[in-house]
């Protein structure tokens, strides 16, 4: 009886010290648990300075000749030579011949109405000295200055209804204003430069057949010049005809020029909600199609602060450094420029992020950057 309460005694110790050593083998196999260490973020930050800030919209835009002229043709013929080759690049004084067509045939046309009007009034002297003798020398007159080579003279005035009426019968009124629309068609088989200026585009050459309404050529006035500048509408209110604007070449690096508004649109774009703005300016080094940077002074800003744009997010709102974490803020944005916002709302001595560091939010632990 005691050999069986033994043998179940030691089952009982060997079962136990078996559970025992797995329970300890499986603990000794679980990672010490480790301490988890706040990390602090270096940040980079501005101290606020708040002052008067003025508003410089900067908006970019293509310079072109403010005196252009579109060259088409409104008659038919061969183009002849003119005072120039009429190539691009190629300069006109003023009044010289910039597209001369061939008129020769319309011209031996105007010609013969002039010689039909000379027979009409030589036919009606007759009867205008027997029955319009007061007249007689005004139609006589007129007849000596009538010259086929010549434009027309003015036409004499009649001293009756009754005469006026003798005049139209014989057809010469209806004649002399044909005549003088000839004239009027013939000066346009020569085009002469408006202003001095420069031959931007050439389409047609000697010995081309230009026909009505065909486009010839481009000529510009290479001295004023005008750049269109789209403003945000809300910002016009402050612009006025005249104000002063400096303006920036982008192409060529230090080259500025001084301008002014000259007009102001008054439709609003409707994709955009842009209102084109007009600057004219004069200067060297000014050419027609360059690219170039506006900066306008609209107005100005009150307690204001000037930002990177990258650190303000849900629009309106900024971090703040403060005891050694980050406070979020809300500010009133009052312009956005390209790289920068101004903004209110900033108390001074605060220290404003410049620079937002991956993964951000309220609370978290910072220190910041101090430049050895």
């Amino acid at each position: 009886m005691v050999r069986k309460i033994i043998i179940v005694v030691v089952s009982i110790a060997i079962l136990a010290g078996g559970v025992f050593l797995k329970k300890t083998l499986e603990d000794s196999k679980k990672p010490p648990v480790k301490k988890i260490e706040k990390q602090i973020t270096t940040v980079f930050v501005d101290t606020v300075k708040n002052a008067t800030l003025p508003v410089l919209m900067e908006v970019t835009g293509t310079i072109e000749a403010k005196n252009r002229v579109e060259l088409f043709a409104e008659v038919q013929g061969v183009m002849t030579s003119s005072s120039g080759s009429f190539k691009a690049g190629e300069r006109y004084s003023n009044g010289s011949s910039l597209v001369s067509i061939n008129s020769d045939v319309y011209r031996a046309g105007l010609m013969a109405q002039k010689s039909t009007l000379q027979n009409l009034v030589t036919a009606a002297l007759a009867d205008i000295r027997l029955d319009y003798p007061a007249s007689f020398d005004r139609w006589s007159g007129f007849l000596s200055a009538l010259d086929v080579n010549k434009p027309l003279p003015e036409l004499p005035q009649h001293a009756s209804d009754k005469e006026k009426m003798f005049i139209t019968g014989r057809n010469i009124y209806s004649t002399y204003y044909n005549i003088r629309n000839m004239e009027l068609t013939l000066s346009k088989y020569n085009l002469s430069a408006p202003f001095d200026g420069i031959l931007t585009e050439a389409l047609v050459t000697t010995g081309t057949l230009v026909r009505p309404g065909q486009k010839l050529g481009t000529f510009i006035q290479p001295t004023i010049f005008e750049m269109e500048a789209p403003v945000s509408s809300s910002m016009i209110e402050y612009l006025q005809v005249g104000q002063e604007v400096d303006v920036m070449s982008t192409n060529r690096k230090g080259t500025s020029w001084k301008g002014t508004i000259s007009r102001i649109n008054s439709i609003v774009n409707t994709t955009t909600q842009t209102v084109s703005v007009y600057i004219q300016l004069t200067g060297k080094d000014i050419d027609e199609g360059m690219y170039a940077t506006a900066r306008i002074s609209a107005t100005s800003a009150d307690d204001a602060f000037e930002i990177d744009r990258s650190v303000l997010f849900d629009k309106n709102q900024v971090y703040v450094a403060k005891d050694s974490v980050l406070v979020q803020k809300a500010i009133e944005p009052v312009y956005f420029n390209e790289k920068t916002v101004i903004v209110q709302g900033l108390e001074n001595g605060e220290q404003v992020l410049s620079k937002m560091p991956p993964g951000s939010y309220p609370g978290m632990k910072i220190s910041i950057y101090e430049e050895k």
